[in-house]
């Protein structure tokens, strides 16, 4: 764990200016500002700012957090790291297992996990995520260490900085190397699910084939929004259901879940605006149904 996740530090390039306005210009948020001048965590070249001031060139400001507590439950579980910093944790998360809990999931989620590695690394924060998985999904999810970066990432999923690309295994043989859904989606009425509808929330999906095997195909999918089952009902819309998707397709004897796997993110560092590229293989379970297709189409 980094020592340095408690704070951040801003040297002012510019003229001279005034306090509020130079952390605005480094992208902290009226809300977060006043939040830190209530409670004196703005530094000056080391000194407590107690009072408006102008930050001349040169200057060090430095923003401190606060201790929080956290109210998840720790839990010890075995992570799969991909990615850490001072700011940010990208965690690979395996199927059947929820990001965050609920009413009737309060335990054994990823977030338990994190909250356990936060303990033991003596960092006392709130659990932050910036990006949600279906408890099916595997794959990439990033947790923010302070208000700061949680604000930042918001900021570049808005803005398209940060890019996320998924596997997919679909019904059917898709006729186009690829394409763009771009379809409104809505709350099922009558139901938990998705569907889209005129009426619905603005979505869009890229979607580019991989591989075509025997009725199935295996397709690189980048979504631009983040519409919850996005995907799961986009793909479904253009005739081609997830496999092993029971929501919106049905069981499939070769995978108990829906094949879908979150397996790569584009972002940027958020105090060196360096850019991170994340990638990992597709799960053995959706290796193990491509298998099985294949063994089908090479003795067709």
């Amino acid at each position: 764990m980094l020592s340095n996740s408690n704070q951040i530090t801003f040297i002012n390039k510019e003229n001279e200016m005034e306090i509020k306005d130079f952390l605005l210009r480094n992208y902290i948020s009226n809300r977060l500002y006043r939040n830190l001048y209530q409670n004196k965590r703005i530094y000056i070249n080391g000194k407590p700012l107690t009072k408006d001031f102008i930050v001349k060139q040169n200057d060090v400001v430095t923003i401190v957090f606060d201790d929080e507590i956290s109210d998840i439950e720790p839990q010890k579980m075995d992570l799969d790291i991909v990615y850490e910093d001072e700011d940010l944790i990208v965690v690979n998360k395996p199927p059947f297992i929820l990001v965050h809990p609920t009413k009737n999931y309060p335990d054994n989620t990823l977030s338990n996990g994190i909250a356990f590695y936060f303990k033991q690394n003596n960092l006392k924060r709130k659990i932050r995520i910036v990006n949600r998985l279906d408890r099916d999904t595997s794959g990439l999810v990033i947790f923010a260490k302070n208000q700061f970066a949680h604000q930042q990432m918001a900021l570049q999923l808005e803005d398209g900085r940060l890019e996320k690309y998924y596997y997919a295994i679909v019904q059917g043989i898709v006729g186009s190397d690829e394409g763009i859904i771009e379809q409104p989606i809505a709350q099922k009425l009558d139901s938990y699910g998705r569907e889209t509808r005129e009426d619905g929330d603005y979505a869009k999906t890229y979607y580019k084939v991989l591989e075509r095997l025997d009725d199935i195909t295996l397709l690189k999918v980048k979504t631009f929004t983040g519409r919850t089952h996005q995907i799961r009902v986009h793909l479904d819309f253009i005739g081609h259901p997830i496999i092993g998707d029971t929501l919106y397709h049905h069981k499939n004897a070769f995978i108990n879940r829906q094949a879908l796997h979150a397996s790569s993110l584009i972002f940027y560092q958020i105090r060196t605006k360096n850019k991170i590229e994340l990638d990992t293989e597709l799960p053995d379970d959706m290796k193990l149904l491509l298998k099985q297709y294949k063994s089908v189409f090479i003795e067709n």
